[in-house]
């Protein structure tokens, strides 16, 4: 498998299988395409055979330009268990403190055990913040110093 930075090409790799990776929940909405357009720099994709396995879409805040995001990250249930996500972390990580960014933020559903376990392996703080996407929708806020 080879991790590279995404390209615009990417964009409908992606959104073509991204639904079904989440178990046919509409996701789609959440990945813009600009995303691919304008953070390929700080995200990146995993392929082997022409098959994709894994990717994650991440940019440097323009407002706390010491602080990274980490937006999405998917990976191919085919694939799962590996350590795609783990080793896209630390591509990511590796990149934005070359950059300058000290802190790498993400965000995810209370309900969402897997990804809460896995912050957590990964040495992520975390707090739960009420109403945080709107009325009724908390979500869980990691935070991770890499310097």
């Amino acid at each position: 498998m080879d991790i590279r930075n995404i390209s615009e090409d990417d964009y409908y790799k992606v959104i073509n299988v991204l639904n079904d990776w989440w178990g046919g929940r509409q996701m789609t909405h959440l990945l813009p395409r600009l995303f691919f357009e304008h953070f390929q720099s700080t995200s990146f994709i995993v392929e082997g055979n022409d098959v994709m396995a894994a990717f994650l879409i991440g940019f440097i805040s323009q407002t706390h330009q010491n602080v990274a995001y980490i937006h999405f990250v998917g990976v191919n249930p085919k694939h799962r268990k590996n350590g795609l996500a783990r080793e896209l972390y630390k591509v990511f990580f590796t990149e934005v403190q070359r950059l300058g960014c000290h802190t790498v933020r993400c965000i995810t559903s209370p309900a969402n055990e897997g990804s809460i376990s896995f912050h957590q392996s990964m040495g992520f703080s975390m707090s739960l913040r009420k109403d945080y996407a709107g009325l009724g929708q908390d979500r869980v806020l990691f935070s991770k110093n890499i310097s």
